[in-house]
């Protein structure tokens, strides 16, 4: 493949929105960067390339990433916009797919808009359901996607947390047994805040209960070690990072309901940050190659935890192997999702049933790893475990979480060893937007493609489609 500076770079688009974030016009862009306003307008209207010389200039002038400048567009982005340009109400226009890549790469606000638009017209769709149920569903439901927007937009990545939590914890051990004793010593020192292990009736079943008038964490003594550790780097980071917390919320634009579900979101984070330092955390990871089962004894953390915190690990010159993320039910609920450089999955519907993410329901705590190919080609490395959905007793459910990241990572991963291209699993987006053909578990007929059922033969798919 040929890199940035060997091939002919039309970049127009993207050089101008860096001029308008930059605050400045043609003329005074072309005069620091030594051009003709002129040549700069043709490089804005895509009627020249962006030279080698000019990258270095741009890089030189204005401190530029050249490896993000000129990368494409994320496969989320374009996966999302092939998914909206395929619904029922649009789908006979028929817009090509260079098209839609072309969107996604070249107008990252144009694509934000349409995928907002739909979201709204998929809420109006939802709406005589909605009427039925309880009042008020639809609003935490808007709530918990404008959560996720936020995430993304952030690369769930939150420099301030991570700066007060390395500050707040730049002199505390690094096991997990003696660091959870130097946090209660400094919540009991620093904050009059005791700690204490308590039986599940004492705090009325739940994992942990803060007595805001007595100072006193209450945790339940059925919780592993893990989730122990976490409760008191949850209460920690509530506590003695909560201005820092305060100022990301005030920043956003969420609203009054929003607020609270952002404040655990990001208090979530400052906790897992605090048991987890950047730094040293991403040392171990590169050094065990991922290995979960080592992050996990060296940080004293659960298998969630170590895999949430690998899908905040985006800070400048310090990235880690760009994982996505998804925890699902076995009813195929998505709870949680971080896109990393892309999910290859639909958003607005369920997933791919040859996934190896469900074989892991058949195989509780076991890793289940291969390597996964969509039908345009793209290829992941993908991992996948069970993990409890409650602790509650009485609680039956499992869900799985699935980390995964492209295959040119797959070398930095020991769960990828043995792992063999050529035994790539074919997997899709989802059924509804899938055009890969003669799929033996097809169970919907894509929304793209028009039926093409001959009732005297009966071929791998219940759903036979016309090609373009």
């Amino acid at each position: 493949m040929k890199s940035p500076t060997e091939r002919k770079l039309y970049l127009g688009p993207k050089l101008r929105l860096l001029r308008r974030e930059l605050g400045v016009n043609q003329t005074q862009m072309a005069e620091e960067l030594g051009v003709s306003p002129s040549y700069l307008n043709h490089l804005e209207r895509n009627q020249r390339p962006l030279t080698a010389q000019m990258l270095l200039r741009l890089a030189d002038t204005y401190d530029l990433d050249i490896r993000e400048f000129v990368s494409g567009a994320s496969p989320l982005a374009a996966g999302n916009l092939l998914e909206i340009f395929s619904d029922a109400l649009v789908r006979d226009i028929g817009v090509p797919r260079d098209e839609v890549h072309e969107i996604a790469e070249n107008y990252a606000g144009v694509a934000e808009v349409i995928t907002r638009l739909y979201r709204a017209l998929t809420d109006l769709r939802r709406l005589p359901d909605a009427m039925e149920r309880v009042a008020g569903v639809g609003k935490t439901s808007s709530a918990l996607e404008w959560l996720r927007d936020f995430v993304d937009e952030n690369n769930n990545h939150f420099p301030a947390l991570e700066q007060a939590a390395q500050a707040l914890a730049v002199d505390w051990p690094e096991d997990p047994a003696e660091r959870q004793v130097a946090m209660r010593q400094t919540l009991e020192r620093e904050y009059g805040v005791s700690v204490r292990i308590v039986t599940d009736k004492a705090i009325g079943g739940g994992r942990r209960l803060y007595d805001l008038h007595r100072r006193r964490l209450m945790i339940a003594e059925r919780l592993p070690a893990s989730s122990r550790l976490f409760a008191i780097a949850f209460q920690m980071a509530m506590t003695a990072l909560s201005s820092t917390i305060s100022t990301i919320i005030d920043q956003s634009s969420c609203d009054d309901e929003t607020r609270p579900l952002l404040r655990t979101l990001l208090t979530n984070y400052a906790a897992a940050a605090l048991l987890m330092p950047y730094a040293r955390f991403l040392a171990v990871a590169e050094e065990a190659r991922y290995d979960m089962d080592i992050l996990q004894a060296r940080f004293g953390v659960s298998f969630e935890q170590a895999a949430l915190r690998l899908t905040a690990l985006s800070r400048h010159g310090e990235k880690a192997v760009p994982f996505f993320l998804l925890k699902v039910d076995i009813a195929g609920t998505v709870s949680k999702r971080f896109a990393g450089e892309g999910v290859p999955l639909a958003q607005f519907g369920g997933g791919c049933p040859r996934w190896s993410l469900y074989r892991a329901f058949h195989l509780p705590g076991r890793d289940i790893a291969e390597i996964v190919e969509m039908p345009g080609g793209q290829r992941y490395v993908t991992f996948s475990r069970t993990v409890p959905h409650s602790l509650d007793p009485d609680a039956r459910g499992i869900q799985a979480i699935a980390l995964g990241c492209d295959i040119k990572y797959a070398q930095r991963l020991k769960i990828a060893d043995g792992l063999s291209p050529d035994t790539a699993n074919a997997i899709g987006p989802a059924c509804h937007v899938c055009e890969r053909a003669l799929c033996p578990d097809r169970a919907l007929p894509p929304v793209t493609r028009s039926l093409a059922v001959n009732q005297y033969q009966r071929g791998h798919s219940p759903y036979p489609f016309h090609p373009v």
